[in-house]
């Protein structure tokens, strides 16, 4: 059993979905394990709290694997399963705003595990400056709306390139680079007095 997850490991993505069609869904843990940390991330920083973040990557790669069928290659499966996910947690976040009807979204972990520091190098003597310096800048990206938070994500976090967020959101690459520079100009309001310190 080893040997063969150890065989998985070396597979194209197009091999691993060709097992996966064919009936073997222990590939498709392979597919998992290959982007998981990155989507995790994703979810995380655009909807602002690790329970959710975890549950929407369940549900991101549960609605891959049964609409796996539907990939054509068109994209590559990393820029397919990041439109899953971008969707599937902005659709999360609209839900949540109409239930809660505006009531501030709450951040449950500060500094997941998986998420990657995204703020300017601190002192790693001092991981309280750096957590706060963490929170801070996680809700100025929380404050921002879905489509300026997804490109912040996508491109400043996650270091995906125009061509890469504009097939996830659907969008020409001009309309990436227009809202990107305008929610960098945003944040930058919104940090300002974390970068006079």
């Amino acid at each position: 059993m080893a040997s063969r997850a150890a065989s998985r490991s070396n597979l194209t993505e197009q091999e691993l979905i060709g097992q996966v069609l064919s009936g073997d869904s222990a590939a498709f843990g392979e597919i998992v394990e290959r982007h998981e940390d990155r989507l995790y991330n994703t979810i995380y920083r655009l909807v602002g709290s690790a329970d959710d973040a975890r549950d929407l990557l369940q549900d991101t790669f549960v609605k891959a694997y049964e609409k796996l069928d539907d990939f054509r290659g068109g994209s590559s499966l990393y820029t397919w399963l990041f439109r899953i996910a971008v969707n599937t947690s902005l659709s999360h976040r609209r839900r949540r705003k109409w239930v809660q009807m505006g009531a501030p979204a709450g951040d449950d972990d500060p500094n997941p595990g998986n998420a990657v520091a995204d703020t300017a190098a601190v002192d790693p003597a001092d991981p309280l400056i750096a957590a706060e310096t963490e929170t801070l800048v996680q809700e100025a990206i929380n404050s921002l709306d879905d489509e300026h938070r997804t490109v912040v994500v996508l491109r400043d976090i996650q270091h995906c390139d125009y061509h890469e967020i504009a097939d996830i959101l659907d969008v020409p690459p001009g309309t990436v680079k227009s809202r990107l520079h305008r929610a960098r100009m945003m944040l930058r309001d919104r940090l300002e007095p974390l970068l006079k310190n």
